[in-house]
């Protein structure tokens, strides 16, 4: 893991597009009248997807004045957790886990093939490819590792040819099928369910 800095590219504003301001509206109906505030992780959410998987300062002014909270606690938010991205990321954001169950059962050879077909260096933007990668703690699908997670999907029980084809097609352009490269469904066992046969996508 390296640390995380704010970019020194920054846009000068920013704006929520027509999509993601409906998103936003609805989200802050849920909260009681005068709680709008707390729906700040939710809006900063909805920022980092519009622009291309990161957070630039204009958007973090922008929803403090949506939300009529001093700018710096909308700061403050965005800078505490590992989930906002500070710097840009490129379209296609790779996040690979390489905690113990993934560790175990391969993920270090899914971190050779981002190194391969993205950079030598994680957290380094490749702006031909439109994307980069970076090693990350617990994704919570441990039971299909090794895997990794490309924008909001993830590719599960990977091995180093399966993540390499991967890539190969989102560096083309296409988007690969998300879920498990091993035909299983779910989280189910490898050789298949021994229990709930009756129970359709169980």
């Amino acid at each position: 893991m390296t640390l995380r800095k704010i970019s020194k590219e920054q846009p000068e504003t920013f704006e929520f597009n027509s999509e993601s301001l409906a998103e936003a509206n609805n989200i802050i109906k849920k909260y009681p009248k005068g709680k709008q505030q707390s729906a700040v992780m939710s809006l900063l959410y909805i920022a980092q997807k519009q622009n291309d998987n990161w957070i630039p300062l204009s958007a973090m002014k922008y929803i403090g004045k949506f939300l009529d909270m001093p700018y710096v606690k909308v700061y403050e938010v965005a800078t505490f957790y590992t989930m906002y991205n500070l710097t840009p990321v490129g379209k296609h954001f790779i996040q690979v886990c390489t905690t113990t169950p993934c560790m175990i059962r391969g993920a270090y050879k899914i971190v050779e093939a981002c190194k391969e077909k993205i950079s030598e260096n994680e957290n380094e933007l490749v702006k031909e490819k439109n994307c980069s990668w970076m090693e990350v703690e617990c994704l919570g699908a441990c039971i299909n590792a090794p895997m990794m997670q490309i924008n909001n999907d993830y590719y599960e029980d990977l091995d180093k040819d399966k993540a390499l084809k991967i890539l190969d097609q989102i560096i083309s352009g296409k988007t690969p099928e998300p879920g498990s490269y091993r035909g299983r469904l779910n989280s189910e066992p490898e050789n298949n369910r021994k229990t709930l046969l009756d129970v359709k996508n169980a």
